[in-house]
């Protein structure tokens, strides 16, 4: 069974592979252009942008987050028994004391973000807060700690900015290639032609590619985090009541959003959103039952 430590290297590597999969989609975008548009200065921008992207969404990707879901930081005096559940489970995990945020809202949830353990954010709503009890509360924090254990919490919080960046940069490259100047004449025009079609192609599917990782990296993550959390708390049942109550809580929270939706331990456009049509197709969670299956062995 998986524990707090067994996934830590394959997410570190998950983590470079994503990064340096960000910087060769977006040089062969910028290289197709350039190639088009016969102007090298493309090509330099798209390296540019690609390794300032890099950086930026190492270093600054979780305070996008919580800015994202109206979080604010709460200090001991603010909430005592939420406090020590968090400071008791780190001690037991091995783990530093995460920050701590709260978001303003009804809808019972939470995640955790940072780029590693010694930079890591745990939040919650005021909704979970009050709907849960202690056993169920330290199932839910004990959930965001495997995630910070086990060294997700960055690939999922670069994912929220490289996804977007992605998904703009190929609509400003799409844009390009409608509205600019396409052809010429003889085997230039044809070759300009054919690379403009390339162009288009990866600028539609880019965004999609990058939605489909973040689907796939969000899914796998929510059963290991789960595992390694009753591990953790030694008492499944607690994790899988909380689910229980977070997946019958129907309203979406007020700031849902497709962006950060990976983050959180349960789908924040409610469960009734989620299931809704197409939506199925593009669920960023595992189905609630499953979930609770799955920690009670049924």
């Amino acid at each position: 069974m998986a524990t707090l430590y067994t996934q830590q290297d394959k997410n570190v590597r998950k983590t470079w592979f994503l990064m340096t999969v960000f910087l060769i989609v977006v040089i062969g975008i910028g290289w197709a252009f350039s190639f088009i548009y016969q102007s090298p200065g493309i090509l330099y921008f798209a390296i540019f942008f690609s390794i300032v992207m890099n950086i930026f969404s190492y270093w600054y990707s979780d305070k996008i987050v919580l800015k994202m879901s109206g979080a604010r930081s709460v200090k001991k005096e603010d909430n005592r028994e939420l406090w020590n559940v968090v400071e008791n489970l780190s001690i037991t995990a091995g783990l530093p004391m995460p920050r701590l945020f709260i978001i303003e809202d009804r809808a019972p949830n939470a995640f955790a973000t940072g780029r590693n353990k010694e930079h890591a954010v745990v939040a919650v709503t005021t909704g979970l807060v009050s709907m849960m009890d202690r056993n169920e509360l330290e199932g839910v924090i004990a959930h965001e700690l495997s995630h910070i254990g086990n060294r997700d919490i960055l690939i999922s919080t670069i994912i929220v900015v490289l996804v977007g960046f992605v998904t703009l940069l190929s609509d400003f490259f799409l844009r390009m290639s409608i509205y600019g100047h396409v052809g010429g004449r003889g085997g230039d025009g044809r070759a300009r032609l054919f690379m403009t079609i390339a162009g288009l192609a990866l600028a539609i599917l880019a965004p999609i590619i990058a939605i489909l990782i973040q689907l796939a990296i969000s899914r796998k993550r929510e059963f290991l985090a789960d595992a390694s959390g009753a591990l953790l708390t030694r008492y499944p049942e607690g994790l899988a009541s909380a689910l229980e109550k977070i997946g019958s809580y129907g309203s979406p929270m007020k700031k849902a959003n497709n962006a950060t939706a990976h983050l959180f331990i349960s789908n924040p456009f409610g469960a009734r959103g989620a299931r809704k049509g197409i939506k199925k197709l593009f669920m960023t969670h595992p189905p609630m039952e499953e979930r609770v299956k799955a920690l009670r062995h049924k």
